[in-house]
């Protein structure tokens, strides 16, 4: 269906011919002398017959240029039920570390968590999602919402050390609950991927835990890393665990408290394996929503108006040079 979005600019369609009524009363209060009027009036009479209607034409298709036409496509029913779901991702410095592997190819831990975690924010059709990033302190990246795009898109473009170096796991938690606050029928689900311990931030993690378990948050913990990895030294290649710094027992703790559940995530299958887990979790029923998609037009009358201008400057041009050809041909 055809629609403007500020239809009422058309009603300045007959300001041309305002201008033109003020413009004749202005004249017609000046002093005239005698022969001159009807000679004016003539050429006024010339005038009139010599307005193009293709100047009424360009001022049509700029107001409706100006007036933002639109097309409105059929109603697009948003899923009526789905979860609530804050990801929390640690981005410290020991993220960096490269003892994951995606399609054959050794990639540092974070690389693995946008490679998993992307297809996962695909797949959350009818969710609601949101972004924590954190480090010395967690950050907002993106608010509840279902555009499932932009949140993937700020996940792709984060990046290690962007928010400090160290493990804020308590300013995280606290921040999913604020951020929890305003809904009232919701799952308020918590999946938090860290590979470390809280070593930052001014808020205990135990204690945040306590507060999001009395707003019936659940927290599902994410412990990401591999278990050995091998390193070449001068004395030949050593296996080490680089995971050393993973506190699985506090990560198990938190996750208990709020009714949630503690995973290991070695590899790209064991984190995969967590999102499919939470795929069961029984989806909240929301009021149903609608809306109709939305094709701007407004540069249709806007190129028409360019190329209708265009030729009104060209062809007289052309008539002209053709008149003088025609005489120059006719002399000789």
């Amino acid at each position: 269906m055809l629609t403007f979005a500020w239809l009422w600019l058309l009603v300045l369609l007959p300001l041309p011919l305002l201008i033109r009524s003020k413009h004749k009363q202005a004249q017609s209060g000046h002093l005239s002398l005698p022969g001159i009027e009807s000679n004016q009036a003539i050429e006024s009479t010339h005038a009139k017959h010599r307005q193009p209607k293709l100047a009424w034409i360009l001022w049509l298709l700029l107001l409706s240029a100006l007036a933002r036409p639109q097309w409105l496509g059929e109603p697009i029913e948003i899923p009526a039920s789905g979860r609530d779901l804050m990801v929390a991702v640690d981005l410290s410095g020991s993220m960096q570390i490269e003892d994951m592997t995606v399609n054959g190819r050794k990639v540092d831990r974070f690389t693995l968590i946008q490679h998993v975690l992307g297809d996962f924010i695909e797949r959350r059709q009818g969710d609601r999602i949101g972004l924590i990033l954190f480090a010395d302190h967690a950050y907002l990246q993106a608010p509840m919402t279902q555009d499932r795009r932009s949140v993937a898109q700020f996940l792709r473009e984060a990046e290690i050390g962007l928010v400090g170096k160290q493990t804020a796991i308590g300013e995280a938690i606290a921040l999913t609950v604020k951020r929890f606050e305003k809904l009232k029928e919701s799952n308020r689900v918590l999946v938090l991927l860290t590979d470390g311990s809280n070593n930052a931030g001014n808020i205990d993690p135990v204690t945040a835990a306590n507060i999001a378990a009395e707003r019936n948050i659940t927290i599902y913990t994410v412990g990401v890393g591999a278990e050995v990895m091998e390193r070449r030294t001068v004395f030949g290649t050593e296996r080490v665990n680089p995971s050393f710094d993973l506190d699985e027992s506090q990560l198990i703790e938190l996750a208990k408290m709020t009714n949630g559940q503690y995973f290991r995530a070695r590899n790209a299958q064991e984190l995969d394996l967590i999102y499919q887990e939470i795929d069961k979790l029984e989806p909240v029923s929301r009021e149903s929503l609608n809306y109709r998609p939305k094709t701007e037009l407004f540069y249709l009358p806007l190129g028409l108006l360019a190329i209708l201008s265009f030729l009104q400057v060209l062809l007289p041009n052309l008539q002209r040079l053709r008149r003088n050809s025609y005489k120059g041909d006719k002399a000789l």
